[in-house]
């Protein structure tokens, strides 16, 4: 789909690139677009809110950019970090304040990546450069489902311990009873101490989240505080899948590890145990490989799960349970 203007050539005319399973509406969702800017010496390929529809609520001007500034703030932070880093270059088309549709072009986007025309990469880098933005669309598009709320430092986190068969406000969402944060670092107190949810800690559940629901499990995160996620499968009643979410640093493994091991049990032996619940099954879930540490974890009766390129490993365990290949 292209815009060239309506009655008059638009300054910025762009081509849309729209994935089905999400959106094909540019007055509304998410999709991608190659925006040039008004001198024609550049073009940006751009994941875009749509504008028109928020307009109506928003208007054209200071109250719809501050709405689309936030939204692209939180949208990023569930874009994988790594791939997100090769993706901040600014959109900016040089118009004038008042044609508000670039202007808002500009606060709507969520990533970019810019090229100057007498500069173009070949064919092959486009293609490429294409297909990370799809990756990033659909990223975007899964956060964007869902209501995003970060506690304030002082605000009190209360837990409402939830009727047990009741999953979430929809019996036919296995999605509804989690609720992504936002992109902003906050914190949280818990048995052992304060502790800090990064941006890309936040991330990775979400992705894994999605992840899960394409392998027939519910994840759970309402009425589940302080514990990142709780899996639910529909064939095996009354048995918890307990996950606990760590980013890995270079070299630094075992200490993604550790915080994990700990949690896990700390979090069994308080919401289980004392409870005289059902023992959960346990996952460590981690946003890169964690090599032999995923052997030691096994022997600790704990799960081991892995972002990777184009999926997502695991120990044995894991694989069994269809979380992983």
């Amino acid at each position: 789909m292209g815009y060239g203007g309506q009655g008059m050539a638009t300054l910025t005319p762009w081509i849309g690139v729209f994935d089905r399973t999400i959106n094909e509406n540019p007055h509304d969702g998410l999709y991608l677009a190659y925006i040039f800017n008004s001198a024609r010496t550049a073009v940006t390929l751009t994941l875009q809110q749509g504008i028109t529809s928020l307009s109506d609520t928003y208007g054209k001007g200071a109250r719809l950019h501050r709405y689309l500034t936030a939204q692209s703030q939180t949208l990023r932070g569930a874009l994988r970090p790594k791939l997100a880093e090769r993706w901040q270059d600014a959109l900016t088309l040089h118009v004038e304040p008042k044609h508000w549709r670039p202007r808002s072009y500009e606060k709507a986007n969520v990533a970019a990546r810019r090229y100057e025309i007498d500069r173009l990469p070949s064919d092959e880098g486009l293609t490429a450069d294409l297909d990370e933005a799809v990756q990033l669309l659909r990223d975007a598009a899964a956060v964007d489902r869902f209501w995003l709320k970060t506690p304030k430092d002082d605000e009190p986190v209360i837990e409402y311990l939830p009727v047990e068969a009741r999953h979430g406000d929809d019996p036919f969402d296995p999605l509804s009873g989690f609720r992504a944060k936002s992109s902003d670092s906050y914190y949280v107190d818990i048995q052992g101490g304060r502790q800090e949810r990064t941006k890309e800690h936040e991330a990775l559940l979400l992705r894994f989240a999605h992840h899960a629901v394409a392998c027939g499990y519910t994840p759970l995160t309402q009425g589940m505080h302080p514990r990142d996620v709780v899996l639910r499968h529909r064939d095996v009643p009354g048995q918890d899948w307990l996950v606990e979410g760590k980013t890995v640093k270079a070299e630094k493994e075992y200490l993604a590890v550790r915080e994990a091991v700990g949690q896990l049990y700390e979090y069994r032996h308080f919401y289980y145990e004392k409870r005289k619940k059902h023992a959960p099954h346990l996952i460590a879930l981690f946003t890169a490989d964690i090599g032999d540490y995923a052997d030691y974890l096994e022997t600790l009766d704990i799960t081991s799960v892995w972002e990777r390129s184009g999926g997502w490993g695991g120990s044995r365990l894991a694989v069994e349970w269809g979380l992983a290949k």
